[in-house]
Formats: C-alpha cells, sequence, structure tokens
C-alpha cells in the first residue's frame, strides 16, 4: 500500500483530534475518509470543514458500528482500512475516582476498537486492507491515577498483537499508533487538572512536550501508507517501547511515587470542589449527550 490514492479509510473518533487531521491529510492524499464519532453537533461542524463523508455511532455499540459500516459499503463499496482511534480518558486515584467514569473509559476504548474492527473486517479482508488502532505510550507506561486509561491502552496493544498474527494468512496488515502528547481537545482538558499537572511535572521536560496534531497526522499517513506494524507518534517514543520493562524499575518510579500522595490530595480538593464525577471525567466527555445511529446525520 505505498499509495493511499482512492482508498476508503473508516476514521472513528473522526470528528476532532488526530482522527480529523489525519483524515484531512488523507483527503489531500487522494483517499476517500470517513468520520464516525459519537459527538453530532462536532461531527457535523467537521464534516461542513473538511467536506467529508460522515457518520454518528458510538462505538461501545456494536450494532450501531454495523450501520457505520454499512454506510460506507453503500457510499464507496468496500472498505480498506479501518481505524479505531475513538477514545476516552478517565481520570483519578482508584480510592476516589468515579468508577462509572473507570469503566466507561474501557468501554469505549477496549471494546469500541474491538467492535469496530470486527463490524468492518469482512470489507477490510475482501481488500486485504489494513487495521489501525490508537494506543498510547500508556500501552507500557503505567502512571498513576490513570489506571484505566492505561489498561484499556494496554489491552488495545495487546489485541492487535494477537490480531496480526491471526489475521496475516487473509493478507491483512495490522498496525498500532504509540502517542505521546499530541496538541488534541484531550490534551488540554488534561492539562486543566491540577492533580493531573501534578503527574506531568514528574516527568523529564523532553517528555512533556506537544507535538502538533499536524505533524502527528503526517506520521500516521506516511505508517498507514506503509501498512506499518507500529507507529510512532513522535519518533522517540520507539525508544521507551524498547526500554519499556525498564521504566517499571524502582529507580524509574521513585519521581511517581514521591507524586502520588500529593495528586490524591489535589485529586480529592476538586471532589470537593466538583464532584467526583465531573473530577474523573474530562469536561467534553461530562458534558456529551449519548447518541445513536438513528440521529446519524447525512
Amino acid at each position: 500500500m505505498k499509495s493511499l490514492e482512492g482508498l476508503v479509510v473508516l476514521v472513528t473518533g473522526g470528528a476532532s483530534g488526530i482522527g480529523l487531521a489525519t483524515a484531512k491529510a488523507l483527503k489531500g492524499k487522494g483517499a476517500h475518509p470517513v468520520l464516525v464519532d459519537c459527538d453530532a453537533h462536532q461531527l457535523a461542524v467537521a464534516a461542513a470543514e473538511s467536506g467529508l463523508a460522515s457518520y454518528c455511532a458510538d462505538v461501545s455499540d456494536f450494532s450501531a458500528c454495523e450501520c457505520a459500516v454499512a454506510r460506507v459499503i453503500a457510499l464507496y463499496g468496500r472498505i480498506d482500512v479501518v481505524w479505531a482511534n475513538a477514545g476516552i480518558a478517565s481520570f483519578g486515584p482508584l480510592l476516589l475516582t468515579d468508577l462509572n467514569a473507570w469503566k466507561r473509559c474501557v468501554e469505549v476504548n477496549v471494546f469500541g476498537t474491538l467492535n469496530i474492527v470486527r463490524a468492518a473486517l469482512p470489507a477490510v479482508m475482501a481488500q486485504r486492507g489494513y487495521v489501525l488502532a490508537t494506543a498510547s505510550v500508556s500501552s507500557f507506561a503505567h502512571p498513576p491515577s490513570v489506571s484505566s486509561y492505561a489498561a484499556s491502552k494496554a489491552a488495545i496493544e495487546a489485541m492487535c498483537n494477537s490480531w496480526r498474527i491471526e489475521l496475516a494468512a487473509h493478507g491483512l496488515g495490522v498496525g498500532i499508533i504509540y502517542a505521546s502528547w499530541v496538541q488534541t481537545q484531550l490534551a488540554t482538558e488534561s492539562d486543566m487538572h491540577p492533580a493531573f499537572v501534578c503527574l506531568k511535572n514528574t516527568m523529564p521536560p523532553a517528555l512533556r512536550r506537544t507535538m502538533p496534531v499536524a505533524r502527528a497526522a503526517d506520521l500516521i499517513v506516511e505508517g498507514m501508507a506503509r501498512r506499518a506494524r507500529r507507529i510512532w507518534v513522535p519518533g522517540w517514543v520507539r525508544v521507551l517501547y524498547f526500554l519499556r520493562a525498564a521504566l517499571h524499575t524502582p529507580l524509574a518510579e521513585r519521581p511517581l511515587l514521591q507524586a502520588a500522595p500529593e495528586m490524591e490530595k489535589l485529586f480529592g480538593q476538586t471532589v470537593a470542589s466538583s464532584g467526583v464525577k465531573a473530577s474523573s471525567t474530562a469536561p467534553r466527555q461530562l458534558a456529551r449527550k449519548q447518541f445513536t445511529s438513528s440521529n446519524a446525520p447525512e
């Protein structure tokens, strides 16, 4: 897949962030991305701005994923790439975090990836295409107070590693995106939380840098064209990946151990002022209504 010209790419989480930026870049390469997202308003804005086809669906609902796949096939007759990019985060120490927010993070990230890949798989197999999923540095680096996000991204990594072997005989490629900080709404909202800022400050300055979303999109497009097994966003994430065992040694965990009590204190203060649900859930996710394929825009 050296050329993306004419390829049909289903992109979940396509209304914003790296999903939308990459979809625009793919369009510039001659591909046909279709945006899928559960935020009907933001999706409509993104579709109007980009001129791309869209479908509103919650990836945690398998039936909605099946409808999204059917929509793409009705439009283009095939799917060459399915990119499971939709994801959310929840935050907070185990003692204080909202359990429903914790579970919802896993539901969207893990089961959402499973649902859209399974729904699209027959169509992608017919094209001997490519399956891609968005993981994270958190797939192998597991800091305190982000256990749900880390667990979900580690699960995505494990699923894709297994699927790569299963699907090779069918001519499919399977890739994983390992992303660090990217300038998206998720990153901006995280930086609004005092406890999360405390966590981020435990990292070396080089690891706190946030890369422009357009640059992340370029790396993903390039990796997609190569049907890469792993896409590093940015490139230095490769080094952390191969040093992953060292990240969980007592020496590496020392700054986190020192910061954890302060993070718990700051989180408790946020709970006292805003409530546990608002403290554990990103603002955009908290404000989002539940959408189904029945209110999908044209």
